[in-house]
């Protein structure tokens, strides 16, 4: 069977360049890892036989269909029906690239031109959108210093290696040693697409095969400091995530046709799914039942519990998520964690290692919507295929920003929990490789009535790309602070503007505008002073007045805080972070090292908050 297998072809996407010849004998650890895949694929092919018909259908999408879902998705379906006028679509245009702008130039001039050969006439065409050809915004500039004056590019690096697979940052003035490759150094401040060279050739994509497979030594990405701090997702509130989203799938596709990838989707369609229990129950359903239960849940209670048990007696245990649990014993679980664990009554002593794996597994695969989402897949598909290990990263950068937030939080505590069961390959004889080959048909295959073979064998391109999530999901969850500024540049440019309808309102505007004014010339005062007031509701010290300076960081005004009420930053019980609220952005938490005098010149009109994180 596993022969059969092994001869279905493999996806690729246009602008890939097929593998190589084999330029030596391939490693014990990758045919071990091989013949993990395949014993897990036909426990997925078995597991599946007689799968319910109410499940997600996957089917191709013409070309009307595939502009309008991304114009929607995009944050822009207003182009293509409802009233010319200023809204959400036009404020998101405005702050987009040219090359974003000409993105989706095209994808709206598709959509006219297939609309038109239907003998169908579209709301509106491209040029209602885009006057003129000169009409795009502006080129990206070279990165800003706070000072205003334009930063030099960074120098060409020689070749060296590394082996840490965290994030490194450089020193404090954000230089990178001269030691590191240009080709692993990342910086959060321009879109990817702006940075896309000419294609690799020869022995570049053979060092990238070399890396991929054999080499336990993986690129280590050094990151440019971020002027304005390092955020993460956890960091912006919900509102300015969502807002993240469409920018997201704008540069994504923008970067792909830059790499010469046609970026394809799949079409959902909406099928009746499960409204209660937990296996085939879809993650926003399982959320709001486990929210009734222990609000602010943001990952499944039940997801939480299996890993959990898997921590807390497994990560020693050899082959844990090879070897299979008892296939009878498995399903008897599985129907009293339905009928039982809401009630508080199922014994989670008589779950052993292996059931607990097999049931992890099977809940992610019969998830009604895949965990990376059935409208992404081929596009984490085609990354497989992207050759420069940065433009791979970069790729799932922008795909994990994409993910619904129940999606993403559910595939961190995964990736999370996979990254410890690596850390013990020592007791566990579990590999990396091990570890991304047996996960990959899991997170990349599901269940419905189209799910094919061929989908399966796709999947195992796919596994290096589940290490490059486990091994730098640190990074990956971090917002690029070029997004951050298409929203910041969102919310100014739909900021409402009132206008008064009555000479009582007028006379009230104009009161009100008169105290703002005066507020406005002390907040002005501040400003030049380099002045800002923190608000601590719930310190004993209510609120401060803060000189800036180059040097000053958020963690020193956490410090100042807890000085002026008697506590040491180790003996508070309940760590309290400072948060820019207002202005230009929703909320964000600001990172300790954040230097808080380029956070005032970009929000200058935000409000300054020491509180705790709600999450």
């Amino acid at each position: 069977q596993k022969v059969q297998y092994q001869a279905i072809g493999r996806m690729s996407s246009p602008g890939a360049r097929p593998p190589p010849p084999p330029q030596h004998s391939p490693s014990r650890d990758s045919m071990d890892s091989m013949e993990d895949y395949w014993s897990e694929v036909k426990n997925i092919v078995e597991d599946g036989q007689g799968a319910g018909d109410e499940l997600v259908e996957r089917g191709s999408m013409d070309e009307a269909e595939l502009e309008e879902d991304w114009l929607q998705e995009a944050g822009l379906s207003t182009l293509v029906s409802g009233p010319l006028v200023d809204g959400p679509a036009e404020a998101l245009l405005s702050t987009l690239t040219r090359s974003q702008a000409a993105m989706v130039r095209k994808r709206l001039d598709n959509y006219t031109q297939t609309m038109r050969k239907r003998n169908k006439q579209p709301m509106r065409h491209v040029r209602d959108v885009f006057s003129t050809p000169d009409s795009s915004p502006v080129d990206p500039v070279p990165p800003v210093s706070p000072n205003g004056q334009i930063e030099p590019k960074l120098p060409h690096r020689t070749s060296s290696k590394g082996r840490s697979s965290r994030p490194v940052f450089p020193d404090e003035d954000r230089r990178v040693p001269e030691s590191v490759p240009e080709q692993n150094i990342l910086s959060f401040e321009v879109p990817y697409s702006e940075g896309v060279g000419s294609p690799r050739k020869g022995s570049d994509w053979q060092e990238c095969q070399r890396i991929r497979k054999d080499d336990p030594d993986q690129p280590t990405f050094h990151i440019v400091k971020p002027k304005l701090g390092v955020t993460r997702v956890y960091d912006l509130s919900s509102e300015d995530m969502k807002k993240v989203g469409p920018f997201a799938l704008i540069e994504l596709t923008t970067f792909y046709d830059c790499l010469g990838i046609e970026l394809k989707r799949n079409r959902i369609v909406r099928n009746k799914t499960r409204e209660s229990g937990i296996f085939g129950v879809p993650l926003t359903t399982l959320l709001e039942n486990d929210q009734k239960k222990l609000p602010g849940s943001r990952v499944p209670l039940v997801f939480k519990k299996l890993l959990s048990k898997l921590e807390q007696t497994g990560l020693q245990t050899e082959g844990i998520l090879r070897v299979p649990g008892s296939a009878s014993r498995v399903k008897h679980l599985r129907q009293e964690l339905e009928s039982k664990f809401y009630e508080d009554r199922f014994d989670w002593e008589q779950v052993r290692h292996n059931d607990a794996a097999g049931l992890l597994k099977m809940f992610i695969r019969e998830l009604p919507h895949p965990l990376l989402t059935l409208q992404h897949l081929p596009a984490f598909t085609a990354a497989q295929n992207i050759i420069s290990p940065r433009y791979q990263i970069q790729a799932l950068h922008l795909l994990v920003m994409l993910l619904p937030e129940p999606n993403r939080d559910t595939l961190k505590a995964l990736l999370e929990f996979l990254r410890k069961v690596v850390a013990h390959e020592e007791q566990n004889r579990m590999s990396l490789w091990n570890v991304s080959m047996i996960v990959a048909p899991n997170l990349f295959t599901y269940r419905g009535k189209n799910a094919r073979q061929e989908e399966m064998q796709g999947a195992a391109g796919a596994a290096n790309l589940v290490r490059l999530l486990i091994t730098h999901q640190d990074l990956l969850w971090m917002v690029p602070c070029f997004l951050i500024s298409h929203v910041r540049k969102m919310n100014e440019a739909s900021a409402p503007k009132k206008t008064p309808s009555s000479e009582k309102s007028k006379r009230k505007l104009l009161k009100r505008w008169n105290t703002e004014r005066e507020k406005e010339r002390s907040e002005i005062t501040d400003l030049r002073e380099g002045v800002i007031r923190v608000h601590a509701p719930q310190h004993t010290k209510v609120s401060m007045a803060i000189l800036l300076d180059k040097k000053t960081k958020a963690q020193d005004v956490m410090a100042r805080f807890d000085i002026e009420n008697g506590q040491g930053t180790t003996s508070r019980r309940h760590k309290q972070f400072l948060f820019e609220v207002g202005g230009n952005i929703g909320e964000r938490c600001l990172d300790p090292e954040t230097h808080l005098l380029n956070v005032y010149r970009v929000n200058p009109h935000c409000e300054w908050v020491l509180k705790q994180r709600t999450t």
